[in-house]
């Protein structure tokens, strides 16, 4: 049975002292084209009735279109603060998809307008002062997290969905730049665009002309 999301590391962090507990979280790593987004979300005293009011809250991923948009909105409005960054496909091809990952972490903690104390990573480890904590699969562990990949996610979905105005041939809207049948066809019928990812294999081999 698929663990929910609770409150654990942020009592713990309480318990030590900290009141600014962060929870950060990224999506889009795996896309061809589109940016990475992370976002960073400070929730309010991990009370009892904080589980209850974002019970539906858990790993993006596990959710439908329709709960993670209703879990953002309930999100928006219990957060204490959230801020959000990314980082585009020309970056992500500058500097590596994981330094890109962390730019766009460390740009939502500076939207966030306060200066955490405590951070609750998914997998990524930060360039911080303040102590924190790196959970691997933390969106399915911690609250502050799973809140996190659900602003991310929402929040990057939304933007490819625009990006399909721009380029429709190219299913955008539907497979939001990952690498399916669909988006595969389209990139070798039209080639890539600026929204793809040139370091990316699959990407770089139609560039390059070397596929079948």
């Amino acid at each position: 049975m698929q663990r929910e999301p609770d409150l654990a590391c942020e009592r713990r962090a309480w318990e030590q002292g900290h009141r600014l507990m962060v929870g950060i979280d990224e999506a889009g790593r795996g896309a061809w084209a589109g940016p990475v987004v992370a976002a960073a979300v400070i929730l309010p005293a991990p009370q009892d009735d904080l589980l209850v009011r974002l019970g539906e809250v858990r790993d993006s991923k596990l959710l439908s279109p329709a709960q993670r948009e209703h879990c953002y909105e309930t999100i928006c409005e219990v957060a204490v603060a959230l801020g959000v960054g990314s980082v585009d496909a020309t970056g992500i091809d500058r500097l590596g998809i994981l330094p890109a990952t962390r730019a766009a972490m460390m740009q939502a903690v500076a939207a966030l307008k306060l200066d955490p104390d405590y951070y609750l990573v998914d997998a990524v480890h930060l360039p911080v002062a303040a102590p924190q904590r790196n959970l691997i699969k933390g969106d399915r562990l911690c609250l502050s997290i799973a809140a996190a990949s659900i602003i991310a996610k929402v929040t990057r979905d939304r933007w490819m969905v625009a990006y399909d105005a721009d380029w429709p041939l190219f299913g955008l809207g539907r497979h939001k730049g990952y690498g399916t049948p669909e988006h595969r066809r389209a990139l070798h019928a039209f080639g890539p665009t600026p929204l793809h990812r040139y370091s990316y294999e699959p990407v770089r081999q139609v560039a390059e002309g070397n596929h079948a």
